[in-house]
């Protein structure tokens, strides 16, 4: 595994276990360890811009509610949607 994609994967990791909401964080940061390590470096750069928005455009998302903002569907969001604790 290439430095790179392992930066990548830490960045990532970090950022879904500090949210801001303990709901977010215990979200997010189940959703990544169960799909981090099958997913080539094209997804880690989608599910890093994923984890960058912010947690109420991305609990509307999960839950199927209008957001404020476009979320591009892709791999990562279907997953992500599809994703239960």
């Amino acid at each position: 595994m290439s430095l790179e994609i392992q930066d990548l994967k830490n960045k990532i990791l970090y950022r879904s276990s500090y949210r801001g909401t303990k709901e977010m964080d215990l979200l997010l940061k189940g959703f990544v360890d169960n799909v981090i390590d099958a997913l080539n470096k094209e997804d880690l750069s989608s599910l890093l811009d994923l984890i960058s928005l912010d947690d109420d455009n991305l609990y509307k998302f999960k839950i199927g509610k209008k957001t404020s903002i476009l979320i591009k569907e892709n791999k990562i969001t279907k997953l992500f949607k599809d994703f239960n604790l």
